[in-house]
């Protein structure tokens, strides 16, 4: 990292870790809840109810917990998510023992706060690098959650049978990976966000949310989560449907999450090379590469490919918009900014992880990849769009 300061180094290394954490946790509630959910509800159609209600807390609390850190810093901000994270998995496990569907809900709609506050890592890593850094901090400190891809899956079937209830461990489990996020963020020394600090006054969001720039990033973050989530929800279920035993859907699942992450190495080298909008483009591109796999067949290698495409193409136009989005605020504005980013992020992938179990019971897993076709053509004619306004004023510059 020669390009920062060994203070920023420690701060994104220690945000990473703190990534690593939250993604181990978050990829074995992706391995857990629709399975868990399918076990406890009535309706088989809602089993994908406790993935949707933790991503409707991350997308009720983005805002509020950007506005939160505004005022008493990044720090104290993710030590109180963190906390939430606690207090979630504690109900979440609660529900697990009691078989209970609402308390699962309840717990897992908790642990999205605390998953609300841990998306801002990313940002939190760009705030505290130069401007030619910002890409590459961004893309670090993502890349963390490749420990959840290996940790998060393994963790699930080693925890599986470990209570006499099915799973209950593996809930139980994500208390550890709290306290441990507890001692990683009380090392982390980050600069205090002051709303008064900015020399220019902060415009009103909607003249912040209409910006071409913003509009771009948020629709390559959002279609980009909103499609992997609305696979990658469905898959174990799928899988099961199939008649693959669920070692080779957590399997499935880790080589996914880390594709996800391990780009995240050199996605920055490349956004600093090539352009943002070319790399997000380039993940609307694999996500395209990833349908044409999974609707050639359901085979377990058909799901491990079309899995890991889904995980790359995700990386590129995920970590593609959230490096645009920090082109169109100032500084005053940044809370309201990436606030507004990531619940705009959450509401879509709160949409399709509803969506992924209505839609595989009444129409099976090749609706499924259908459905994400508008949206991945929504994305790339944005993006073309936005090249070509920016290519404008140099076209007219005379010879």
């Amino acid at each position: 990292m020669a390009s920062t300061t060994p203070h920023q180094t420690r701060n994104i290394t220690l945000l990473s870790a703190a990534q690593a954490m939250l993604f181990t946790n978050n990829v074995t509630l992706i391995a857990l809840n629709g399975l868990v959910g399918y076990q406890l509800a009535m309706d088989k159609s809602f089993a994908t109810l406790p993935v949707t209600t933790q991503i409707i807390g991350s997308a009720l609390f983005a805002l509020p917990a950007s506005n939160l850190m505004q005022r008493i810093g990044r720090r104290a901000g993710f030590l109180a998510g963190t906390l939430a994270g606690l207090i979630g998995g504690a109900i979440a496990t609660l529900g697990v023992y009691l078989q209970s569907m609402a308390m699962l809900c309840l717990g897992t709609f908790i642990l999205g706060i605390y998953g609300a506050f841990g998306q801002f890592y990313r940002f939190a890593a760009a705030d505290a690098a130069t401007a030619n850094f910002k890409a590459k901090a961004i893309s670090l400190v993502v890349a963390g959650g490749l420990v959840g891809g290996i940790v998060g899956p393994a963790l699930s079937k080693w925890t599986r049978h470990l209570a006499p209830t099915e799973f209950l461990a593996s809930y139980a489990s994500l208390m550890v990976f709290c306290l441990f996020t507890v001692l990683i963020l009380s090392l982390l020394r980050m600069p205090e966000i002051k709303a008064g600090a900015a020399s220019a006054p902060p415009r009103p969001l909607r003249a912040i949310a209409l910006q071409p720039v913003f509009v771009v990033a948020v629709i390559s973050s959002a279609f980009g989560y909103g499609i992997m989530n609305l696979l990658m929800t469905a898959t174990p279920l799928a899988m099961g449907l199939c008649g693959h035993p669920y070692g080779d859907a957590a399997n499935v699942i880790s080589a996914h999450v880390i594709a996800m992450f391990a780009p995240s190495f050199f996605t920055g080298s490349l956004i600093q090379r090539f352009g943002v909008l070319r790399i997000m483009l380039a993940g609307v591109a694999i996500m395209c590469v990833c349908l044409a796999v999974s609707l050639s067949g359901v085979s377990v290698a058909h799901f491990w490919w079309s899995l890991v495409l889904l995980g790359l193409g995700w990386n590129f136009m995920f970590v593609g918009g959230s490096t645009l989005v920090t082109e169109c605020y100032l500084p005053a504005e940044k809370a309201r900014a990436q606030g507004l980013h990531d619940l705009l992020v959450f509401c879509t992938t709160a949409t399709s992880s509803f969506a992924s179990g209505l839609l595989l019971k009444a129409n099976g897993w090749e609706m499924l990849n259908y459905a994400a076709m508008p949206f991945l053509l929504a994305s790339a004619v944005a993006t073309f769009w936005l090249i070509n306004q920016r290519r404008a004023p140099r076209e007219q510059l005379p010879a």
